[in-house]
C-alpha cells in the first residue's frame, strides 16, 4: 500500500528462501515471473536427496544463519523430501513455513492432483528438468551405474515407466529425458507441468 504522504509504495522486506538445489532454477524463474526482487535464495546441496537424514539438520543450520543475518521472513523451499517429518519439526521450531507436499514431483504435478493418482505412481520413476539436465552426475555416477550397469535392475527393476514432468518446454531437455528413460529401460512419457504449486507457494512472499 502506498504511503499517503509520499504516494510511494514502501519497499518489501527482504525474504530468505532456503531451498533444495534441485529447484534453484525454478525458484529463481518463478520469482522473476512474480517480480520478487526482494527475495534472496540460498540453496542446500541437491545431493542431500541421496541422504535425506541430512536435510533437516542442514535446513536448521541455514535458518539459524539467516536469523543471524537479520532475516525475519524465511521460507523453506522443500517438501518433506523423505525426511519423515523431521523437516516439519525444524520448521515448527523456527516458526517458518515450507512448500506443501511430500516431494517436488507432487508439487510440480499439483499436490491435490497427485493425491488422486492411483497405484501407477509406485511404478513410476519421475524425471524433472533438473534430473534431465544432470542425470549423469546426480543419478548414474552416484549409483555406480556407469561402472556396474547390471545394477540397473536392482535399482529400477520395479519401475515400468519414466514420467518426465517438464517445467519448461525445452527440446534438448526432452531429448535428455528420453535418453535417461532408455538408459533405465523404462517406457517414456511426458507431462508438461510448468512450476505447479511452486508458483502459489512463492506468490505471497
Amino acid at each position: 500500500m502506498a504511503d499517503p504522504e509520499t504516494n510511494q509504495t514502501p519497499p518489501r522486506k527482504k525474504v530468505r528462501v532456503i531451498a533444495c538445489g534441485m529447484i534453484a532454477r525454478e525458484v529463481l524463474a518463478v520469482n522473476a515471473q512474480l517480480g520478487h526482487d526482494h527475495v534472496d535464495l540460498k540453496c542446500i546441496d541437491a545431493n542431500y536427496h541421496h541422504y535425506p537424514d541430512r536435510i533437516a539438520p542442514a535446513v536448521d543450520l541455514a535458518i539459524r544463519k539467516a536469523r543471524e543475518e537479520g532475516y525475519e521472513h524465511i521460507f523453506i523451499g522443500y517438501a518433506d523430501c523423505g525426511t519423515g517429518g523431521e523437516l516439519d519439526k525444524v520448521c515448527a521450531a523456527h516458526a517458518v513455513e515450507r512448500i506443501a507436499g511430500p516431494h517436488c514431483f507432487s508439487f510440480y504435478i499439483g499436490n491435490q492432483a497427485f493425491e488422486q493418482v492411483g497405484d501407477e505412481i509406485m511404478m513410476t520413476f519421475f524425471i524433472t528438468d533438473f534430473l534431465a539436465r544432470h542425470f549423469e552426475a546426480f543419478l548414474i555416477k552416484p549409483l555406480g551405474l556407469d561402472r556396474f550397469p547390471e545394477l540397473r535392475e536392482t535399482y529400477f527393476g520395479h519401475y515400468e515407466r519414466a514420467l518426465y514432468l517438464a517445467q519448461t518446454d525445452d527440446p534438448e531437455l526432452e531429448r535428455l529425458a528420453r535418453a535417461l528413460a532408455e538408459r533405465l529401460g523404462l517406457r517414456y512419457e511426458k507431462r508438461m507441468t510448468g512450476y505447479g504449486d511452486l508458483t502459489d507457494a512463492l506468490r505471497p512472499l
